[in-house]
């Protein structure tokens, strides 16, 4: 028997004052949606279907868009659906049902709750082979929520939403989570009946429970693991409270794989971080996409890193940014360090102070300390680059290489006019603009010849700026 999941998206989500549909406002650095389908694919989902409206086109184009990450599912693609009014969560869950078989499972999710874990859709889809399951709830103040009805026997009879419910029916605990699972046979049949004469006139999916109930069909309930887990999002403040409620989680998942982290609550991981041992992160530190982290491996305060792999014993100090960067053992990079995408450090390197480094590779032990930019350039090893430094390898329409060999030395203040080559154990003296290739060995000096003194300079130009007025 297949699972087909139907996941609703249709909702305008007006309160959350973007452009942006609702879904595919990021959670941990991924849109809800796509964490959605990713715990729906883990849990073992073969077909989904989503439920669209509003926005529906950029769903579709982020769902299209190759770079996003979107799981491929048993079936293929994604099927999707539109709802041209949003009539209810019945009448969504209707749009679908018509293309899905009626020997298959059906579980219903939600787009604007991205925290559901796929071992929670394990439990619902293994709960629902007998008749129907949902996700209930505990909450010491249950305001909001539709309350679970009970009889005398703890069977399930049904599920009033707080709007229509009484007061003795508002004073119970246990809530909807809006989470369920059956047979598409039967819920083919049961919302067929749902009716929408309530305050809101709309069509509830949760009336299918007492329409089960009266059909004697048995009602499992799952238990949801935290209150977190099935939150909605419908304002940028629940987007917030649910974003520091995964980064908790992920801190809390890390620090128990042996990750020291100076305050996990100011700790943000919008990717996958996988560590080796005695990895140590301070406060305020940004990982995003897929980080690498060797044995013993220190980020200092306040770093940003994306798509990085450092190796064992390398230190990231105070205030780099590191994007699309590697680097071997025991390498020194920063404070105030910037390596751009395609930076590439060998064991040893040590990178300094306000140094920028793009599609470069450093060899073994080269070292550039400060105040330098380092750009489409290959180094050999131990190679000193000193302050103020340039590779110039941008003419304003292409670029050009920058080759240094081994043990060479660029003295301060050089810039190198790409395409360039010092030879190996090359010396360049400070200041030199260098536009021819230097050999091995050599000495290259490359200043304006002579020093001009004019003397009494500051005087002739207040005399010139007082003519002018």
């Amino acid at each position: 028997m297949k699972v087909h999941a139907i996941i609703l998206a249709a909702g305008q989500g007006t309160r959350m004052k973007s452009a942006l549909p609702k879904v595919l406002h990021r959670v941990g650095g991924r849109p809800m949606l796509g964490r959605v389908l990713a715990a729906a694919h883990e849990a073992g989902v073969d077909v989904p279907h989503l439920v669209l409206g509003h926005s529906a086109e950029q769903v579709r184009a982020w769902l299209a868009d190759d770079a996003a990450g979107v799981p491929v599912f048993a079936s293929g693609g994604i099927r999707t659906v539109t709802q041209p009014q949003q009539l209810g969560t019945a009448h969504a869950v209707l749009q679908a049902l018509p293309e899905i078989p009626d020997n298959a499972l059906v579980v219903v999710l939600y787009g604007d709750v991205p925290l559901v874990s796929a071992a929670t859709i394990r439990q619902l889809i293994a709960a629902a082979q007998n008749g129907l399951a949902l996700v209930t709830l505990e909450l010491e103040a249950p305001q909001g929520y539709g309350r679970i009805l009970r009889d005398a026997g703890g069977r399930v009879t049904g599920i009033v939403e707080e709007k229509e419910a009484n007061s003795e029916q508002r004073a119970i605990r246990e809530v909807n989570t809006g989470l369920l699972a059956g047979r598409a046979k039967r819920l083919k049949r049961w919302l067929s009946k749902v009716r929408n004469d309530n305050r809101k006139q709309e069509y509830y999916l949760t009336d299918v429970v007492a329409l089960a109930a009266s059909d004697a069909v048995e009602i499992a309930v799952v238990a949801a693991d935290s209150a977190g887990e099935v939150e909605g999002v419908n304002d940028p403040v629940q987007l917030a409270h649910v974003e520091r409620a995964l980064q908790k989680q992920q801190a809390v998942q890390l620090q128990r794989e042996g990750l020291y982290l100076a305050d996990p609550a100011r700790f943000d991981l919008r990717g996958d971080l996988k560590i080796g041992r005695d990895v140590h992160i301070d406060i305020g530190c940004v990982l995003e996409g897929a980080i690498e982290l060797g044995d013993g491996v220190v980020i200092g305060p306040y770093c940003l890193l994306r798509n990085v792999r450092l190796g064992k014993g390398t230190r990231v100090e105070a205030h780099s940014v590191l994007d699309g960067a590697t680097a071997g053992i025991d390498c020194r990079i920063g404070p105030f360090a910037r390596l751009r995408p395609g930076a590439q450090l060998a064991d040893g390197v040590w990178i300094g102070n306000f140094v920028e480094i793009k599609q470069s590779n450093l060899g073994e032990g080269s070292k550039a300390a400060h105040l330098a930019y380092i750009g489409d350039a290959s180094i050999g090893e131990r190679v000193n680059i000193g302050a103020g430094v340039i590779t110039c390898n941008y003419d304003g329409v292409d670029k050009y290489q920058t080759t240094i060999g081994a043990d060479a030395f660029i003295g301060s203040d050089s810039q190198l006019i790409a395409p360039v080559a010092i030879g190996a154990g090359a010396y360049v003296a400070a200041g030199s603009t260098i536009v021819e290739d230097v050999p091995q060995n050599a000495l290259a000096i490359a200043r304006a010849r002579g020093q001009k003194i004019v003397p009494d300079w500051r005087s002739r130009k207040k005399d010139h700026k007082k003519d002018r007025q």
